[in-house]
């Protein structure tokens, strides 16, 4: 009797495995003891909500009209609001210590090698702006987005690659996510956004068809 096997799907590990990369606390200032996160040697009980950046845009232009009567002539008042700002300081107000944030493949790879981090895609600026307003960060940098959004995050030019079979243990589909993947962390390292390195982000999530988590430093 034949016996046909099922795809390998990527399962996930122990949480003790997945607290690969980290520094020692007093380099890093932020670690896990197996009971809670530890950010300068205080175990923190940290409550995050999302906000996910291309759902809204950096800045808005408000424009406002004022006549007083008929006769007067119409005012036009403009004004720049910071709304990324204003969000996450609405955030912090509500009593939030973290912001977490998927990051969008299919938008900042629109097709293969052409990247996208302008306006309501940069990634960078709406990290720093969390980091002005004085919250941390959860990057959730995919490859899959499990938040309502068009074909998981994916960018649709991946259906193509030849052999290709999503958030399966496939070589061309790891490969294509490998590339993007290390591109965005290298991005953040780059702009210093790490905890390691003095940044905002304390935990860094790759999610394929299960979660994996890197505390404080990745690379």
């Amino acid at each position: 009797m034949a016996v046909q096997s099922s795809p390998h799907f990527l399962s996930p590990l122990p949480f003790s495995l997945l607290l690969l990369f980290l520094l020692p606390a007093a380099q890093c200032g932020v670690t896990y003891d197996r009971k809670a996160i530890v950010i300068n040697g205080q175990r923190r009980i940290l409550i995050s909500g999302s906000i996910h950046y291309p759902r809204s845009t950096p800045e808005v232009t408000v424009v406002e009209d004022f006549h007083p009567n008929l006769r007067c002539a119409l005012l036009i008042v403009d004004s720049v609001w910071q709304m990324w700002e204003g969000l996450v300081q609405k955030a912090k107000d509500g009593g939030l210590d973290v912001i977490q944030t998927y990051v969008f493949w299919n938008g900042h790879e629109p097709s293969p090698g052409s990247y996208n981090f302008e306006g309501r895609y940069d990634l960078v600026r709406f990290i720093k702006t969390v980091q002005k307003v004085g919250l941390h960060v959860h990057l959730r940098i995919g490859p899959y987005v499990c938040a309502e959004w068009n074909f998981g995050g994916f960018p649709v030019w991946l259906k193509y690659v030849p052999g290709i079979s999503f958030r399966t243990d496939n070589e061309p589909f790891k490969m294509a996510m490998q590339g993007f993947t290390q591109k965005i962390v290298d991005m953040m390292k780059s702009e210093s956004l790490f905890a390691s390195q003095g940044g905002p982000i304390i935990l860094s999530q790759a999610c394929f068809s299960s979660c994996f988590i890197f505390i404080g430093r990745l690379g």
